[in-house]
C-alpha cells in the first residue's frame, strides 16, 4: 500500500484534533537551593498551611528548568539556575488537585543565606525559611517531606511515584 499523502492544512487539523483530545497533564518544577550551612529553603505560602519548596506550575510551551528558575525570581527576587534534575515524581490525586509530574532540580548554594522579605511577592509568599532537612517534615505535606529525604543529595536522578522509589 503506498504511504499515505496528507497536505500541511491536513496535517496541522489532525493534531489539533489530537492535542484537543489527548489528556494534559500540570506539571510542577521545583528546587532544592541551599544556604551555606547546608540548609533548604521552604517557602511558607499565603495560600495553603504547609510550606512548600520554592518553584511552581510550569506554563503552556516552558520548559521545567525556565519555570523554576522564573517562579524563584517572581516570588522570592533571588536568581537561581536550574542544575541538575534531583528527581521526577508522579503525583496522585491530592486534596483536590488532580495528578501531576513534579521535575525537583538542585539549585545551588544561594551565597549568603540572606532573603530580603521586602521584595518577595506577598499574594504568594508569606515567609520564607532556612531548614535543615530532617526538621522540614513538621512543615510540608508528607509527599514533599519523602521526597527531600530521597532527593536532596542523590547523586543519579529518581524516579518517584508519590514520593516512593520505583524500581
Amino acid at each position: 500500500m503506498p504511504p499515505r499523502e496528507e497536505t500541511e492544512r491536513d496535517r496541522l487539523r489532525r493534531i489539533a484534533i489530537l492535542n484537543a483530545r489527548l489528556p494534559k497533564k500540570r506539571t510542577i518544577a521545583q528546587g532544592v537551593l541551599r544556604n551555606p550551612a547546608g540548609e533548604v529553603l521552604l517557602c511558607e505560602l499565603s495560600y495553603k498551611k504547609e510550606w512548600d519548596l520554592p518553584g511552581g506550575v510550569v506554563d503552556p510551551g516552558e520548559s521545567p528548568a525556565t519555570c523554576v528558575e522564573r517562579e524563584v525570581q517572581e516570588e522570592l527576587a533571588i536568581e537561581v539556575t536550574a542544575g541538575r534534575l534531583l528527581a521526577v515524581n508522579w503525583l496522585p490525586p491530592w486534596r483536590g488537585w488532580e495528578d501531576a509530574l513534579l521535575y525537583l532540580f538542585d539549585l545551588g548554594t544561594h551565597e549568603t543565606g540572606e532573603l530580603d522579605p521586602s521584595r518577595f511577592l506577598r499574594r504568594e509568599i508569606a515567609g520564607a525559611h532556612w531548614l535543615p532537612v530532617a526538621d522540614a517534615a513538621p512543615r510540608v505535606a508528607p509527599y514533599t517531606a519523602r521526597m527531600l529525604e530521597l532527593a536532596s543529595d542523590t547523586v543519579h536522578p529518581l524516579y518517584l511515584e508519590n514520593s516512593e522509589p520505583v524500581a
